[in-house]
């Protein structure tokens, strides 16, 4: 089944050449206008924001922008893209057996059919989870009835939820649908249900919604759903476990002769000060302004101070910057 190709260039609004550092500021540009943390008309924000949240998920990634490459050289055939042979099918697939005819397709999630199918989760057993998430996947179970019929259980399903930190921080509900079609027969069903977000959730959490994944055969009982957490990206924020880091953009004489700087958390912006003879990577560390954890407490927040340089200077300051470095005794090579 076709999918409708994602430019994630022209989402970032940069080149196919774009650096690493080119796609970073782009994106914090364009999330700082658009995240739903910071925006001011949420509604109108939130599409454009997962379209960019999944063009910088994909383009930051090494091995992802590889791949999207070379996705891409295919993108414009007749009838919309479609997978190279050998690919994935469309849309989330059933763990037991992805190769059954059945095709999943979400909405609320916060990720395109074309992520999912090329970047998103897929499997079940065996196939990307880990020994821990391999207990919970009971697809297809099988089982005879009391009258000798034959009951199958339905396969489990997997698939990605975009997750802002606002909601890892209250925890949220969210809706979320999806469209079943058999490929064989043609027919389609369309679910719409309710997920909860857990406060504190994490990078990979599955979140199991019990009873919404493929129906059973036979009286067999539906599979059931699970939604990998995806945490969104964030223009001020960088997460690690709980631990959030924020840089720090300082001039040399800041860094120098300390100051005072504002500093956003997501509780609201806070002053920090910056201590006289502090060095460029330096890190500040803030308690309990990180992300919760299970154990309700919260994870704190490190500012990392980054020294920035002006690249242009007027006749004046070249030639106080030339007394400074006369008069000045440092000398950072020794001698």
């Amino acid at each position: 089944m076709p999918v409708e190709f994602k430019d994630y260039y022209q989402s970032l609004g940069v080149t196919k050449s774009a650096t690493d550092d080119e796609l970073r500021k782009a994106f914090r540009k364009l999330a700082r206008k658009y995240h739903p943390d910071v925006a001011k008309n949420k509604v109108e924000a939130e599409e454009k924001f997962k379209e960019i949240n999944e063009a910088y998920e994909v383009l930051s990634d090494p091995e992802k922008r590889k791949k999207y490459d070379t996705l891409g050289s295919n993108w414009n055939r007749q009838g919309g893209f479609q997978p190279p042979p050998g690919g994935q099918g469309g849309g989330f697939r059933g763990a037991q057996n992805p190769d059954e005819g059945f095709e999943f397709h979400f909405g609320g999630t916060g990720f395109s059919d074309f992520f999912e199918q090329f970047f998103g989760a897929r499997g079940g057993p065996g196939r990307g989870f880990s020994s821990a998430d391999e207990s919970d996947l009971r697809s297809g179970r099988d089982s005879f009835r009391a009258d000798g019929g034959f009951a199958q259980r339905g396969a489990d399903v997997e698939g990605d939820i975009l997750v802002t930190l606002d909601e890892v921080l209250h925890g949220s509900i969210r809706p979320v649908s999806f469209q079943q079609a058999n490929r064989q027969t043609g027919q389609k069903e369309k679910h719409t249900f309710r997920v909860k977000i857990p406060l504190g959730v994490q990078e990979g959490q599955l979140i199991r919604v019990a009873g919404k994944g493929e129906a059973g055969l036979g009286g067999g009982g539906s599979g059931d759903l699970y939604l990998r957490v995806r945490l969104a990206k964030h223009p001020d924020f960088r997460v690690r476990g709980a631990d959030l880091y924020h840089d720090l953009d300082l001039a040399p004489w800041e860094l120098v002769l300390g100051t005072t700087a504002r500093v956003p958390t997501l509780d609201g912006p806070i002053s920090v000060r910056i201590p006289a003879g502090s060095g460029n990577n330096q890190q500040l560390r803030v308690r309990g302004k990180g992300l919760p954890t299970r154990a309700e407490e919260r994870g704190d927040l490190y500012v990392v101070m980054s020294i920035q340089v002006p690249t242009q200077v007027s006749s004046e300051e070249r030639e106080l910057w030339e007394q400074l470095s006369k008069k000045s005794s440092f000398r950072p090579r020794g001698g």
